[in-house]
């Protein structure tokens, strides 16, 4: 709780009605004690007249501070009062930005204070690591008539208030345990505990710790920490060992080193950090040094719970239902109910309590005059209110009753029908109430009030009244009694028709049959003579005797019978009975009753995480019966078993169908219910899922800022469920509006979206909502509204580290440099090479707002040369170039000479190559070859200098060489030969004359004649000499063998193979061998026989027979 300050001055009170904010009056100007961050602190407390404004100002030096100071207001201890901004409490930041002092100015204005707004209250201000805080109290005052009279004695009594003494804040664990347990919810509502018999567990569990003297410990841990959730707490003690180590223990489990729970020492102090504190680090820790102990408990302190959706208004009658219902944002949370006082549940049967979840239902079952009246609801961290209003319930008159004029015998009904068909009355004649009995009978059916006389008697005639019971209202009507005389005439009788409906007729000249019944209606007739009797339906007579419709006569009776009715059988039907005395009719209505057809159109219009809602049509034909209700069934989607809803009849044609499970399909048909029975089962709805909406977006950010558009960023919900995610909707309003705009018209399927047509300089506050078929999520928030207006940013070029040097690449690759860049409006990006604008012909660039790319699609030596990039915005410029060299291999070096010769050494020099293809020579290649045989080898790789020596030289041999240059893509692609030979000189040794071994080609060896056996290889083989080396040529039947896969040639030495393979009857004849160089040639011949294999010889034996030929031929 705030420390209450002594009231030595006089405190700031409510403004006249004129609205204007409050401000501080009285002889002196009041002032505050300037400390830490704050430049000017809320009065130390406030007198303020209920039903007046308040506001409080405090303003933070920002001078010293590193980044934007955070201002908290707080009421107690606990209840940050950023989450009740409102009409009731409002909040307001500014920051003068025309003065050289960084100062920022925070308000919080009370509109219309009331009673519940006393109390202490704290603003605190905090910046990385510095934080500074001030409390202030607010007294409330009734208001009175002469509001002037009422400022001066606040001020009075303002003045004459003691000074007290100033008390700590309260901490909860000290309240809790000096507390009665009686008054232990009370403390935990006002504080925001949400665990409160988990923090009495432990707290018994302190308070049954005795306080032991620790030989390893200076100063043990406190007995308790509290922290905020997502905060970081540190829990420390000293020991007296400096060198002595410790094990952290969480719940009797040692705690690792970890990201989360991080442990040092320093000297003598032992510290656990417990970085975002959670739900599950509420825990008991101990700090053990051997077999001491030092414990402590850690209280984690959930955010207050805050009222999501408020209550509403409720305008009934007498009599309905009233249902006030809140949604808190925490689950389980404790919401007090009050109208003038706090509502219980066993205080007054006439209210009920619901809790589904986050929402909170205050029922009252039936509402009546005393109910009226403002109803609140309280948590920890909110409040809402809701009206109700209760009216008498008015009566409607559908049909008034009538006058009747009856005779003797006869029957009266009086009838009314009234709007509420729960209301009763009484009958009255002659203002005397009406009895039933016998003859008389009162129905009450619906909205139907009847009062039915049978055999009708003079003394029955009389003014009757229906009189509702609860309503000033009456209804009258008359019965007049009709005698008449009849005059007896001898020998004729009129004929009279004497109707006995006992059972069936339910009204006057109404019967009601059951479909499928048979109907058998037996009319006594009389008169002299007999009279005719004819039966009609409509304008048609019936005459059939016999089948399912007839009539049947006997004597002074008149049967009309059908058999097995049918709906087509309903309609009017009349008897008429004729002879020579006269004429009598009666007419009647047949009503055929059914069973009604199944309901129609089952679908469902809503869907929740375990629930789904159900309507449906009412049947077209109800049977003729009022539908009196529905049965409903469902089933797994794919599954044949249907499994009852309801086993009482449902009336309402929507049904909210509950205990299913997510991800699930299911499919639901309805049963009509009438007198008669129960109707076929409707078509089986659509099949659908019962899903929940996600949770809200997390980490919702401004990415960018315009002149009229915001980019917003966001992640996933944490919980998407079965339903799935199809997208998001954007909203925002203005700052202090409540009506939010959409800004997508389609949903947003990326985590993404760019809010555009915002006004320039507004604040504007945004939410983001996911979207799936189950309908919206919880809407993420900002922190705090976004001012609409771009900043401007100075164009920067931000070159990539590897092109802030020369950039190579080798003719013919590709080139594709993006360079990123900033700047704010979007800058001009332009390239230039070599000081001339770049053509876009040869080299591609785009430009986007945040990077420009340079593309070359195959580089040419002509693409070398200075890029330069020039961003401008306005007057402002940034400019970055790149040295783009295209490489190739160099050309052979110049003017390759052996310069000197000595012993078995020849020196070397050239000159470098013209084209050294666009970067520095490497290096060079170095090769000899003997004029005998030619053959090159490698005398030095990679040498950088422009001569060399080659050594190793044979005595007598002359030698050329070639050189090679190199670069970075290589060797060139041809040597530079020498324009001089070196001839190594025999030096103090007899000259030997070579011998001549010079001879025509000539074959040591010929061919042999073959027979094979078709399918196995063979080769033919032979011998020739020969200098130079002869040139082969295998022919067959003097044609040249080619490169046909089937031959292989071989010289070995030369010793000449011809490998034939899997030779066919095809490939027998004759083979030759030609040998030539330039002294003459030589030829060899053979012939090959290929025979195929003997019929019925088995292939193992066609094998063995094939190697003893080759044996014995050999």
């Amino acid at each position: 709780m705030p420390e209450p300050v002594p009231e030595g001055k006089p405190a700031v009170d409510a403004p006249a009605e004129d609205g204007a904010d409050s401000e501080t009056d009285g002889d002196e100007p009041q002032s505050t004690e300037l400390t830490g961050l704050f430049v000017e602190k809320p009065p130390n407390s406030v007198v303020a007249v209920a039903g007046t404004d308040v506001t409080f100002i405090a303003k933070v030096d920002s001078t010293s501070l590193t980044r934007k100071p955070t201002m908290k207001w707080l009421k107690g201890k606990w209840l940050d009062l950023g989450s009740k901004a409102g009409k009731h409490l409002q909040f307001k930041e500014t920051y003068d930005r025309n003065t050289k002092v960084c100062i920022y100015t925070y308000e919080m204005k009370i509109i219309k204070v009331v009673p519940g707004d006393a109390g202490g209250y704290r603003c605190e201000v905090t910046s990385k690591d510095k934080c500074d805080s001030s409390t202030f109290e607010i007294s409330v005052e009734a208001a009175h008539q002469d509001e002037q009279a009422d400022i001066l004695s606040a001020f009075k009594r303002a003045k004459k208030k003691k000074p007290e003494k100033e008390e700590p804040e309260i901490d909860v664990w000290e309240l809790l345990k000096s507390a009665h347990p009686s008054e232990y919810e009370k403390i935990a509502f006002k504080y925001g505990i949400t665990d409160l018999r988990g923090m009495l567990k432990r707290l018994k569990k302190m308070k049954a710790e005795p306080i032991v003297h620790s030989e390893a410990f200076l100063k043990k841990l406190e007995s308790c920490y509290s922290v905020d959730k997502g905060k970081k707490i540190t829990l420390r003690c000293e020991v007296v060992d400096p060198n002595v180590q410790v094990k952290w223990l969480k719940n009797g489990q040692e705690i690792k080193p970890s990201a989360k729970y991080i442990m040092e020492a320093s000297g003598n102090v032992r510290t656990l950090t417990i970085n975002k504190a959670t739900l599950a680090d509420d825990a008991a820790y101990e700090c053990v040094v051997g077999e001491d102990k030092s414990f402590t408990e850690v209280f984690v302190k959930e955010p207050p719970v805050t009222i999501t959706k408020l209550m509403d208004d409720y305008h009934v009658v007498v009599g309905d239902r009233v249902e006030f219902e809140i949604e808190v944002s925490e689950e389980g949370a404790h919401v007090m109910f009050f109208e003038d006082q706090e509502i219980h549940k066993d205080k007054d049967s006439k209210y009920r309590f619901k809790k589904d979840g986050k929402k909170h239902t205050l029922i009252i079952q039936e509402a009546t005059l005393d109910d009226i009246g403002m109803y609140h609801a309280w948590t920890n961290g909110g409040h809402t209110k809701g009206e109700l209003e209760v009216e008498e319930k008015e009566l409607e008159v559908l049909q008034d009753i009538a006058d009747l004029t009856v005779r003797a015998t006869d029957q009266a009904m009086f009838k009314c029908e009234v709007s509420d068909d729960k209301v009763t009355g009484k009958w009255y004649k002659d203002g005397v109430e009406v009895l039933p009995s016998e003859r008389i009978k009162m129905t009450h059916i619906g909205r139907f009030h009847r009062l039915i006389i049978d055999n009708v008697k003079p003394e029955d005639a009389g003014d009757y009244t229906f009189v509702p019971d609860g309503y000033a209202l009456s209804l009258s009507a008359k019965l007049n009694f009709l005698e008449i005389k009849i005059d007896y005439v001898p020998r004729q009788e009129p004929p009279k028709i004497h109707l006995d409906t006992t059972g069936n007729m339910v009204s006057q000249n109404t019967i009601i049959v059951v479909a499928g019944n048979k109907l058998r209606l037996d009319v006594e007739i009389t008169g002299e003579p007999a009279p005719t009797v004819v039966w009609s339906k409509g304008d048609k007579p019936i005459t059939d005797t016999e089948g399912r419709v007839r009539v049947e006569a006997r004597k002074d009776l008149s049967c009309f019978v059908i058999e097995g009715a049918e709906r087509d059988d309903e309609g009017n039907y009349s008897i008429t009975v004729t002879n020579p005395a006269g004429e009598d009719k009666a007419v009647l209505f047949l009503k055929i009753v059914d069973v009604p057809d199944p309901p129609e159109n089952i679908k469902c219009t809503g869907v929740g995480e375990d629930c789904a809602s159900i309507v449906w049509d009412p049947p077209k034909f109800d049977g003729g019966a009022p539908v009196k209700g529905y049965l409903m069934e469902r089933k797994k989607k794919g599954s044949s078993r249907w499994t009852k809803l309801n086993f009482d009849v449902y009336e309402s044609t929507t049904y909210e169908a509950k205990r299913m499970i997510e991800g699930v399909l299911y499919e639901m048909r309805v049963f009509a219910v009438n007198s008669i029975g129960m109707s076929q089962p409707s078509l089986s709805s659509k099949p659908f899922m019962p899903i929940a909406p996600t949770s809200e977006p997390t980490r919702l950010t401004v990415h960018d800022v315009t002149d009229s558009t915001c980019s917003l960023k966001w992640l996933a919900p944490e919980k998407i469920g079965a339903g799935g995610l199809d997208g998001y909707v954007i909203e925002y309003c203005k700052e202090g509006d409540t009506e939010w705009v959409v800004a997508n018209q389609e949903l947003c399927e990326r985590q993404g979206y760019v809010v555009r047509g915002l006004p320039v300089g507004e604040k504007i506050n945004f939410r983001v909502v996911a979207v799936n078929m189950a309908g919206r999520s919880p809407p993420a928030l900002m922190s705090q509204p976004v001012t609409i207006r771009e900043i401007v940013e100075h164009p920067k070029i931000r070159l990539p580290r590897d092109l802030r040097t020369k950039y190579i690449r080798r003719v013919g690759e590709k080139i594709n440099l993006t360079i990123p860049f900033q700047g704010k409006p979007r800058p001009i990006a332009t390239w230039f090479k070599d000081g001339k604008p770049l053509d876009e012909k040869i080299v591609n660039v785009r430009n986007s707002n945040v990077d420009s790319i340079l593309f070359i699609r195959s580089a040419e030596r002509e693409h070398s040369g200075t890029y330069e990039l020039v961003l401008k915005i306005e007057n402002m410029e940034d400019r970055a170039s790149i040295n783009i060299r295209i490489v190739d291999k160099p050309g052979p070096p110049l003017n390759v000479r052996a310069t000197d010769i000595w012993g078995f050494n020849a020196a070397l020099e050239w000159e470098p190559p013209k084209d050294d293809g666009n970067c520095d020579i490497s290096g060079y290649t170095i090769q000899k070859a003997d004029m005998k045989t030619k053959e090159w080898f490698t005398v030095y790789e990679h040498n950088r200098r422009t001569n060399c020596t080659v050594s190793d030289l044979v005595m007598g041999n002359e030698y050329m060489f070639r050189v090679y240059s190199e670069n970075l893509c290589g060797l060139s692609e041809e040597p530079r030969m020498s324009k001089n030979t070196a001839v190594i000189a025999k030096t103090g040794v007899t000259p030997y004359k070579e011998k001549d071994m010079c001879c025509s080609p000539k074959f040591t060896q010929p061919l042999v004649d073959r027979s094979v056996v078709a399918g196995y290889s063979t080769a033919i083989s032979c011998a020739v000499k020969g200098f130079p080396k002869p040139k082969i040529v295998w022919m067959k039947n003097k044609m040249i063998i080619g490169e046909d896969p089937k031959y292989l040639m071989q010289n070995n030495q030369g010793v000449l193979t011809l490998n034939i393979r899997k030779p066919s009857t095809f490939d027998g004849g004759k083979y030759s061998c030609m040998a030539v160089n330039e002294l003459g040639k030589d030829e060899v011949e053979c012939t090959l026989n290929v025979r195929a294999p003997p019929p019925g010889v088995p292939q193992p034996l066609q094998e063995l027979l094939w190697y003893l030929w080759e044996t014995t031929t050999v």
